[in-house]
């Protein structure tokens, strides 16, 4: 029994808003106003008596008090839901499968994987890593993660494609480079390594020095051809010179002053970001609480970008 909070709307509302950092998103989340969810916010922290958010830029983050808060009613959540699953006749327990590029599977999505555990213990992630296009069938994969222009073109007629947002690719070099080096203009980075993927599709190096204003690339002698993002991010935090990598890939490094972007221009192509999935699966229920569950934290990381 509840014996301070009468509506337990207030505590579903203060969960949304606590993910999400934000009143805004947490209003859009449970379809109701800004509005609203700041009075419930205000009428909860009177109810208890504490403070519960602070404001930090465009952010609501939480106090200590909020933070513990945040973390049983997060809990209490997925208990509930887990419970309605169950009653539904949905099986959580169990694996899923789940496939992505090795660069995603290691710079992001292994370093985040224990949130989900955390989250959802019941159920055993199985990760694949492969730049092509597998066949999920006949590999008995549940889900793959996938980017790029051709991914629509290349799925499978009775699997979903789910379009989930976009995301800038940039140079970006060690901060002892940019430091070492003066890198004022695009063309300046012609004085150094150039670290590029040995098939890197849309995103490559010609495109991006053409969109800065034409500059003649073409008779520079120090490339580096690499087989993924990943390799590519680890020389260049070794100090060897610039790549172009997605921002998501390394938001950790740009925060910890490790790496930087000198020029920030991005490439003019976006890296295009899909989940593709069998909507009849008979793991549908792991399967949407995984997609939801990377959904929520793609978006976490694209407001710290």
């Amino acid at each position: 029994m509840l014996s301070h909070i009468k509506n337990i709307n207030l505590l579903r509302s203060f969960e949304s808003a606590a993910r999400n950092q934000s009143y805004s998103k947490a209003a859009e989340e449970l379809y109701v106003s800004q509005a609203a969810i700041s009075q419930q916010m205000r009428q909860l922290e009177a109810t208890l008596g504490l403070n519960l958010f602070f404001r930090q830029n465009k952010n609501m983050l939480l106090t200590q008090q909020g933070q513990t808060l945040y973390d049983a009613t997060r809990q209490a959540f997925g208990i509930i839901q887990k419970g309605i699953n169950e009653v539904m006749g949905d099986d959580l327990t169990g694996e899923i499968t789940i496939t992505s590029t090795q660069a995603f599977t290691t710079l992001w999505l292994m370093p985040r994987l224990n949130k989900f555990s955390e989250r959802y213990p019941e159920i055993t992630v199985r990760i694949m890593s492969s730049p092509n296009y597998d066949n999920l069938k006949q590999q008995h994969i549940d889900l793959a993660i996938r980017f790029g222009t051709q991914v629509v073109e290349n799925t499978e007629p009775d699997y979903n494609c789910e379009y989930f947002g976009e995301d800038p690719v940039y140079p970006v070099c060690s901060a002892q480079l940019a430091a070492a080096l003066e890198i004022n203009q695009p063309q300046d980075l012609l004085q150094t390594w150039l670290v590029s993927l040995q098939t890197p599709g849309p995103y490559d190096w010609p495109t991006w020095f053409e969109h800065v204003g034409g500059i003649a690339y073409q008779d520079h002698q120090q490339w580096t051809l690499v087989h993924s993002t990943d390799m590519a991010l680890n020389a260049v935090l070794n100090g060897h010179g610039f790549t172009l990598a997605a921002r998501y890939f390394c938001v950790e490094q740009l925060k910890s002053g490790q790496l930087v972007m000198p020029i920030n221009i991005p490439h003019p192509n976006m890296v295009k970001r899909y989940l593709v999935y069998n909507p009849n699966s008979t793991k549908s229920a792991r399967i949407k609480l995984f997609m939801d569950w990377l959904k929520e934290e793609m978006a976490s990381t694209s407001e710290l970008c």
